[in-house]
């Protein structure tokens, strides 16, 4: 489902910023312009930026998912930025790390074969599902990015897994309340890789450093 600013980007010229993400990303269970990706939107046009952003998020995504319909949006859109949230689900159902940090792979370098900067977003899964598969779950998005020199947010739901009272019954997807706090963990991930209105590109901030979004 592409949602936010979609049919904006394809008329405006503006640069797009593409999300590709599972249910956290496309507003499950809170009503439509509620979740951070919307709310990124506005603030970066609050902050006098011209970017428009395109959420391709899909609920019960995998990095399987992502990957196989990654190109075409990428054909469509040619995005500045393309913003990864996925994995959570790969966990849940049990998909081997090592196809999850495949997908991912290959998610970066079809990206940047476009001219996209790349942001990856870490996730964390209970430790219901055994410590030692919840902490390489969550080590192997910080490696991808490092290894590849992306741009990174450590952590999703940062600030908002400590509050039960943030979720819905499910004590999966967040509240409505809980997506600033979402948006405060991406948007200090997402603004070094944005140019002023009107000035000439940055330096793709995404080929030295992680960044953390934490």
């Amino acid at each position: 489902m592409l949602s936010g600013t979609a049919a904006n980007a394809a008329s405006s010229g503006a640069p797009t910023i593409l999300v590709v993400g599972d249910s956290l990303s496309a507003e499950y269970g809170i009503a439509r312009g509620a979740g951070w990706v919307n709310l990124m939107q506005q603030t970066i046009t609050q902050s006098g930026f011209d970017y428009n952003v395109v959420n391709a998020s899909i609920s019960g995504d995998t990095t399987s998912g992502g990957r196989a319909r990654l190109t075409p949006l990428l054909e469509r859109y040619r995005p500045a930025v393309t913003i990864l949230e996925l994995g959570g689900n790969d966990a849940l159902r049990g998909i081997p790390l090592d196809l999850t940090r495949k997908n991912l792979l290959e998610m970066i370098a079809a990206a940047r074969k476009t001219g996209s900067k790349v942001i990856v977003v870490g996730m964390r899964i209970p430790p219901n599902y055994g410590p030692d598969y919840s902490e390489r779950f969550f080590n192997m998005f910080s490696v991808v990015a490092r290894q590849e020199k992306t741009g990174y947010v450590p952590f999703l739901l940062a600030g908002v897994i400590e509050h039960p009272d943030w979720f819905q019954q499910d004590q999966i997807h967040p509240l409505a309340k809980a997506h600033p706090q979402i948006l405060q963990n991406i948007w200090p991930t997402v603004k070094p890789l944005l140019k002023p209105a009107g000035k000439p590109p940055a330096k793709a901030a995404d080929s030295r450093t992680p960044k953390s979004g934490a």
